[in-house]
């Protein structure tokens, strides 16, 4: 390989990372107790010597904590590494021969990447991971900037990018991709979904595999990130020279258009450099003990958290201020809407690991003005065993309700009995409310719950109907892996079945499933392929399966028609009944017509059965500001019962839009096609919901 002269000057220290203007690319690389830094330059992505080594001067090149230098005539598409060195501690790992990205880097290549060479002392350089000097500035967003929907307004659909259009039944020209995405933004839109929440789109490791009975398995989901500025290569159509930023713009781009929002899951609880044996590819050698929890009996080792190998210390000052600056990135960029914190409760812990009352990067992520109008949400809890449902700060802070999943799936099956100090049909009836006994004490409101019956980790919605226990055995773990208490039923045979009658009843718990999610107050969330049952074989696990137990089969998209059909006009009826997602809780407060917000009963009407052993409910909500009532009743017994109606002042009616014991296309009626209910009773079969609107006679 040819090398290179190229001129260079002092640069700046802002901003970090690689930033082209008129004459180069200035470089800023933040590493404080680096004694030596040398970048490294290369004219394309499979080149294995540089072009240039420029070993950068501390006394012109270092301010602070931070190495910059500005090179002219380098250009965007270059790709570039780093090596840098220090003092040896045990707390450190600085190492020479690790060729190392930039951990601000905005796209990387991995066309020669080898992770067995990153670990251990040997020289990587002809098998490392290289950055690519990007030029963002000059790309045309047409007027696009992020949507700004409200919370309360939200229903949001989580998604894989990959697995979402990588099968041959997508038909797609660029499956698996950003660019497949869009293609399938007319799918998205019919069924009504505001937002796509997708699983990590930031840079992992898609290479290390392993075989299992004869199955190559893989980092399938990406939860362990290797760069948090850069798009996922392998979602990408040309990745090679720098598209990664364009591609994704476009699908935002086009996204936005048909009014649909990107929330992006990440993940800042740890990386993918592993535990003490991992591989080093930038954060260890860089800036080891700024990132990284390290053990205080043995600093050699990491603290884990998150249950990956290493977490990321992340109220840190230098660790909080990456984190920040991340966001604002794919906000001011990128023109996201939102994120989903991984394992969130990572980011509560102090230097010390403990819990904090007051973390600092939660509250800067509260309040920062950039991300201000940024939709920002929890898992509330991480593999340490911290559980912070309805404790994160401020207003926006939302997070993903666990027990709304838990209580809502234990009413459907047809348990009953006390669960966590109550009767199920109270929980149910809290979860229906938006969790007031979870939120309202850290004066949050009901958009602050995110309600989920199912999410990438755990059965699909199917599998939930379809089988009694997991079935992990392609994963290579011998079925030890994934939770067993999956709140799941199979209803007589396990898995698929040709029975008919027993597939119309799953189909029927589905929807109500899906009525009971999209009628309560809180933001509702669909995962992936739930709408046209989609299965993963009972895997509830499958992290590691890029292959057709994860992906969505476009071919249910006609086989189960009617399920769609349901979800999409659930979707439609909760988006015309503000009474089904209102701002703020159940006051007591009554309208017009004296009809009180929210009012409880049972079988009989104002006689709701808060017992242990019920498995009915039901409930009217009131109109406000001329829109109808909604009466709803549940059955979750396995026998049909009869309700009362409450009556209604004349000259108005109920008439029936939803009926989950009837078959489509009578389950779910169109708008103005709904049907008089003239009788003061109704008789709800086994396993049901039934949701009755008033309208002038």
């Amino acid at each position: 390989m040819k090398t290179r002269q190229f001129k260079t000057s002092a640069g700046s220290q802002y901003p970090l990372g690689s930033t082209v203007d008129e004459t180069g690319v200035n470089f800023s690389l933040l590493s404080p107790e680096a004694e030596y830094v040398e970048l490294l330059l290369f004219s394309a992505h499979d080149d294995l010597h540089p072009i240039a080594n420029i070993v950068l001067d501390p006394k012109v090149n270092k301010t602070f904590h931070f190495w910059h230098i500005h090179v002219e005539k380098a250009t965007a598409g270059m790709h570039y590494a780093y090596r840098v060195n220090g003092p040896s501690a045990p707390h450190l790992r600085f190492n020479p021969s690790k060729v190392l990205i930039d951990p601000y880097s905005k796209a990387n290549s991995k066309t020669l990447w080898n992770r067995g060479d990153a670990c251990g002392p040997a020289d990587n350089l002809t098998t490392s991971i290289r950055s690519v000097i990007v030029d963002d500035s000059k790309y045309d967003w047409e007027g696009d900037k992020p949507l700004r929907r409200s919370m309360a307004n939200s229903v949001i659909y989580e998604m894989h990018v990959g697995g979402f259009t990588r099968s041959p039944s997508s038909h797609v020209k660029h499956p698996g991709t950003f660019k497949g995405v869009i293609e399938k933004i007319p799918y998205l839109k019919e069924l009504g979904v505001t937002a796509v929440e997708l699983l990590p789109v930031f840079e992992f490791d898609n290479t290390e595999k392993r075989i299992v009975d004869g199955h190559e398995l893989t980092n399938y989901w990406g939860y362990s990130t290797m760069a948090f500025f850069a798009p996922h290569p392998a979602y990408c159509v040309n990745p090679h020279i720098g598209h990664h930023v364009t591609e994704f713009r476009d699908m935002v781009k086009a996204l936005h258009k048909a009014g649909i929002e990107v929330i992006l899951d990440v993940v800042f609880n740890h990386t993918d450099e592993g535990n003490h044996q991992g591989p080093m590819f930038s954060f260890k050698g860089i800036a080891n003990d700024v990132f990284y929890y390290l053990s205080p009996e043995n600093k050699a080792f990491y603290y884990d958290f998150s249950g990956c190998g290493n977490t990321i210390n992340t109220n840190h000052p230098i660790a909080e201020k990456f984190i920040v600056d991340c966001l604002r990135y794919w906000v001011r960029e990128m023109h996201v809407d939102g994120f989903r914190f991984d394992e969130a409760s990572v980011l509560s812990r102090g230097e010390n690991g403990a819990p904090l009352d007051h973390p600092p990067v939660l509250w800067h992520i509260e309040l920062d003005d950039v991300l201000i109008n940024s939709k920002v949400i929890a898992e509330a809890w991480d593999a340490a065993g911290l559980y912070q449902v309805g404790h994160f700060p401020g207003a926006r802070w939302a997070d993903w309700n666990g027990k709304f999943r838990d209580h809502m799936r234990s009413f459907v099956r047809g348990d009953a009995g006390i669960v966590d100090g109550n009767s199920l049909v109270s929980q149910v009836a809290s979860r229906i409310c938006g969790s007031p006994d979870l939120y309202q004490w850290n004066h949050h409101l009901p958009v602050n719950s995110v309600n989920f019956i199912n999410c990438h980790d755990g059965f699909t919605m199917n599998d939930l109907v379809c089988y009694n226990g997991k079935h992990n055995d392609a994963n290579g773990e011998y079925n030890r892996d994934g939770i067993d208490n999956n709140i799941s039923a199979n209803y007589g045979y396990e898995g698929l079945s040709d029975d008919p009658n027993l597939e119309a009843f799953r189909d029927r718990q589905i929807k109500n499933f899906a009525t009971l999610l999209l009628l309560s107050q809180g933001v509702p969330m669909i995962s992936m392929g739930d709408e046209v049952r989609r299965t993963q074989g009972g895997n509830n696990n499958a992290y590691c399966q890029d292959n057709a137990i994860s992906w969505f089969d476009w071919d249910l998209t006609k086989k189960n028609a009617h399920l769609f059909r349901y979800w999409k006009w659930m979707i439609d009826f909760r988006k015309r009944h503000q009474a089904v997602h209102r701002g703020r809780y159940f006051t007591g407060e009554r309208n017009a017509r004296g009809v009180p917000d929210i009012a409880w009963h049972g079988t009989r009407v104002n006689s709701p059965d808060w017992g242990p052993q019920s498995r009915v409910l039901a409930y009217t909500l009131a109109g406000f500001d001329g829109e109808p009532e909604i009466h709803v009743m549940i059955n979750m017994y396995w026998e049909p019962l009869t309700f009362e109606i409450p009556a209604l002042p004349y000259p108005t009616a109920w008439l029936r839009a939803v009926d989950t014991g009837r078959n489509a296309p009578e389950d779910i009626l169109e708008p103005g096609k709904e049907v008089p209910c003239t009788e003061s009773t109704y008789e709800l079969a086994g396993r049901s919901i039934v949701i009755l609107v008033s309208a002038p006679q």
